[in-house]
């Protein structure tokens, strides 16, 4: 469904009489399968939002080549745009037309007849949890409701690839819960692929079939969710120590356990070290605490996260970033 090879967009910058050239994307490489569901990660500045302009035609590429929903982002961008469907950050949704008049004459620019966009949208409405909101301004909705609004807006000609930037930002736990249902759909209930942009790594982690990050315009990983947390090296292991003065100590116990005095933290009471096999380690660990004579207050274990394969690829948190 998407398929791009050395994708480069440079911006000319002047300071004073100084001219510069910013490469905010340079040579990406993107393969999505049709029925997939991507997650497309970056920090701020790190060229996703640039590259997500260019693969829905909104920017035209200084370099290189894509092909979406199989045709050719520069020579058949009218093509590219019928194909697909794409539901922005901002939405574009107005305040006071009606919901259902926003959805049909979306569908009317795709070249729906009235009655043909009537009709799908009144299913979209059904299948988004949208009855009753038909006759309703999209201002007296609320959030979550005027997303999968936008949602229903980029589905309304039916497109095989639905690209969605930032779907759930803004909303609250249980709209954002909500909306991941009808996200999943999309693929399960429509066979549509999905391209997503977010900065809610539980978000990428629980919709995602597979990864790819962007750091500095260039592709630094793509793999699914569990394997991306696999690079990680070992859990992290957070020893609390009772007493201060035995905080020394415990750091140089949990050092022969790692092999490196310098990948162990030492911060007030608590020590922390990332610890490969950590259930079959942990047991022995606490016997020689134990017989060491210091005390632990608490002990905390924590499987990698996409935030520390996140940190481990670019430096930075993504949550940082957001």
């Amino acid at each position: 469904m998407i398929h791009a090879r050395g994708l480069v967009q440079t911006f000319h910058t002047k300071a004073g009489r100084e001219k510069s050239e910013v490469r905010a994307v340079d040579g990406v490489d993107i393969d999505v399968a049709e029925g997939e569901v991507v997650g497309f990660l970056g920090p701020n500045g790190a060229g996703k939002t640039t590259t997500l302009r260019m693969l829905t035609t909104l920017l035209r590429p200084t370099a290189g080549t894509a092909t979406v929903a199989g045709f050719d982002v520069v020579k058949q961008a009218e093509q590219v745009r019928r194909s697909i469907g794409y539901v922005s950050q901002s939405g574009s949704t107005g305040g006071t037309a009606r919901a259902g008049e926003e959805v049909m004459d979306h569908g009317m620019l795709y070249g729906l007849t009235s009655a043909q966009a009537k009709e799908r949208g009144h299913q979209l409405f059904e299948q988004l949890d949208l009855d009753g909101m038909w006759s309703r301004q999209p201002k007296s909705m609320s959030g979550g409701q005027r997303r999968r609004l936008d949602i229903a807006m980029g589905l309304i000609h039916d497109p095989t690839l639905v690209f969605l930037d930032e779907p759930t930002t803004g909303l609250d736990p249980q709209a954002r819960a909500n909306l991941w249902t009808h996200i999943a759909d999309l693929r399960s209930r429509r066979g549509a692929t999905v391209f997503l942009t977010t900065h809610y790594l539980d978000e990428a982690d629980h919709l995602s079939d597979r990864i790819v990050v962007i750091d500095h315009g260039r592709i630094v990983a793509s793999d699914t969710p569990d394997n991306l947390k696999a690079q990680v090296s070992g859990d992290l292991v957070d020893l609390e120590i009772a007493a201060l003065e035995q905080v020394s100590a415990a750091a140089e116990k949990v050092a022969t356990v790692v092999g490196d005095a310098a990948d162990v933290e030492v911060d007030a009471h608590h020590v922390r070290a990332r610890v490969q096999r950590a259930g079959v380690v942990i047991p022995g660990l606490l016997r020689e605490l134990d017989q060491a004579g210091i005390t632990l207050t608490s002990i905390e274990v924590r499987r990698p996260t996409l935030d520390d394969v996140f940190l481990t690829l670019t430096g930075r948190s993504l949550r940082d970033s957001a």
